[in-house]
């Protein structure tokens, strides 16, 4: 006992000649930011003077910088209880804060109004709870939404909406679609060709079907998958009755997930990392007779397949019947966008992470011509110097807008941000600036000029853009349209529409967790007037 108690009064001694670790830190300032009392006014448009009350802050009033979401306003006055400041032409909604030295003093949010507001009109409130791929518009005025998600809107609590759901084009759900336990997987694309929904993506099953499914299938009109009955090869036997099983129609697919998918030319045309083309055959028995069977044929087939409405495979795009293979293909990673030129061709471009197509070089851009080759016409040169993540062409602008971690095309300064002519030559009249605190990952412009942009970013310029901004075609920050707040998630498209009550607007479909500092749930509504 007398030693454990030496033992003890020693490690009390060693802690007494451990340094204090607060003996540097710095003393508060007192200066305290009202939480509960909002500035007058509470929102604004930039150049907007604002009064915070505030205590403690007037010895420090020739040494302050008050920011608006990390952006420097104008003090215009500084008293024993308020502050007033003008909203910079920069600022945007997010919190306030005062810095002083190295200190940092936290206030109150403030909403800098401006040119995008969320849409009021939208019937989607409670939007997706998972990624959503694509905004199908129809023509009778509906839309089918696809993605990974399987509740929209809150309606599907009780039943799962599983990856696909029909709205009014104001996103109204509408429970008349009759897809029973939808995809088992998700869903990158719809489109609607010879009288069917054709929806492509990662996924083996689609409702009472669950199995027989490589990565594509066909539906009704209303939601129904499209299915054949099938008499089954089985051993010979006296006993033996004949057994008619329902298939899906659709008999063709990939071996991986389908990324995007076009009519091409009254066919199907699959895009993706995939490997192989693969098919069925019910009506054949296995190699010894003894049960039901499903035989799985694969074609070599990558990354680019055309299919009959069937969905067997179509041997005269992109295909060598000598070798009975696909055409070489990318020697990496690849994703597509097909747009038609002006003689209504169909042309498709190939873009990602690689520098070899069809055995040629090619520096992660090439574009293939109506009929599967490479155009000659589409001038990348040496193409990008790393890898491409989005390409969109607007068909009315002419140009196409891409991202990606390049920091040239074909030679010429392009970090990140680039515009392309419709000969795959580089716009020198767009310039982008400085991305700081990460890449962006999706650009699209619209008819009116303006581009679209998000991804992990935080800076753009030097100015705090938080993830989600809208330049102007010569790749400035568009005035009056970068007021929003802090977004976090990335875009899978930026459709230009109309709100409900006529006005200009855009509907912003991907992962979105935060739009203007608020919450969001992958699909919703903005105007942009």
């Amino acid at each position: 006992m007398f030693l454990f108690a030496i033992a003890i009064q020693g490690c009390k001694k060693e802690e007494e000649l451990f340094e204090d670790p607060y003996a540097d830190a710095k003393q508060s300032l007192g200066i305290k930011i009202s939480e509960t009392e909002l500035p007058t006014p509470s929102s604004g448009i930039a150049g907007t003077e604002v009064t915070f009350k505030i205590t403690g802050v007037l010895p420090y009033k020739d040494k302050l910088s008050f920011m608006f979401n990390g952006e420097k306003g104008e003090v215009t006055e500084v008293t024993a209880t308020t502050i007033k400041v003008k909203v910079p032409d920069a600022g945007s909604t997010g919190v306030t804060s005062i810095a002083i030295g190295d200190q940092l003093i936290i206030g109150p949010q403030f909403i800098v109004t401006g040119l995008i507001k969320t849409d009021i009109t939208w019937k989607a409130t409670a939007g997706a709870n998972g990624f959503v791929s694509q905004f199908y518009e129809m023509v009778d005025g509906r839309a089918l939404v696809i993605g990974q998600f399987n509740n929209f809107d809150n309606k599907g609590i009780i039943t799962p909406i599983n990856r696909i759901a029909r709205t009014s084009i104001d996103g109204e759900y509408d429970r008349t679609f009759r897809t029973g336990r939808g995809a088992n997987g998700a869903l990158s694309k719809v489109i609607e060709i010879g009288g069917r929904f054709i929806i492509a993506g990662g996924f083996s099953g689609y409702n009472q079907r669950t199995e027989n499914i490589s990565n594509i299938t066909s539906l009704f009109t209303n939601g129904a998958i499209d299915t054949v009955k099938i008499k089954t090869a089985r051993k010979p036997s006296l006993t033996d009755t004949v057994t008619i099983k329902a298939f899906p129609k659709f008999n063709g697919g990939t071996n991986d997930f389908i990324g995007r998918l076009y009519a091409h030319q009254g066919k199907i045309l699959a895009t993706g990392n995939f490997r192989y083309y693969v098919k069925r055959t019910y009506d054949k028995p296995n190699y010894d007779f003894t049960r039901d069977t499903v035989i799985l044929d694969s074609t070599e087939i990558r990354q680019i397949v055309r299919m009959n409405l069937d969905g067997s495979l179509d041997k005269t795009y992109r295909f060598n019947t000598t070798t009975n293979k696909g055409n070489i293909g990318a020697n990496g990673q690849v994703d597509t966008y097909m747009h038609t030129d002006a003689d209504k061709l169909e042309k498709l471009v190939v873009f990602g992470n690689f520098n070899t197509f069809d055995g040629q070089a090619a520096g992660r851009i090439i574009r293939l011509n109506a009929n599967g080759t490479i155009d000659p016409t589409f001038n990348a040169g040496s193409g990008a110097d790393n890898q491409i993540f989005s390409l969109i062409y607007n068909a009315t602008t002419k140009k196409y807008m891409m991202t990606g971690s390049f920091t040239k095309y074909n030679g010429k300064t392009a970090i990140g941000i680039a515009m392309l002519n419709e000969d795959g030559t580089l716009d020198e009249s767009f310039t982008a600036k400085a991305l700081d605190g990460g890449y962006a990952s999706f650009a699209k412009q619209l008819n009116s000029g303006l581009i679209v942009l998000s991804g992990g970013f935080k800076k753009y310029n030097n100015v705090t853009r938080n993830g989600f901004m809208i330049l102007n075609s010569k790749g400035d920050l568009a005035a009056g349209y970068n007021t929003t707040g802090p977004f976090q998630g990335g875009l899978a498209d930026a459709i230009e529409t109309k709100s409900a009550d006529g006005k200009k607007a855009l509907l912003l479909i991907g992962t979105i967790n935060r739009f203007d500092n608020q919450p969001a749930n992958n699909i919703m509504r903005v105007t942009i007037e």
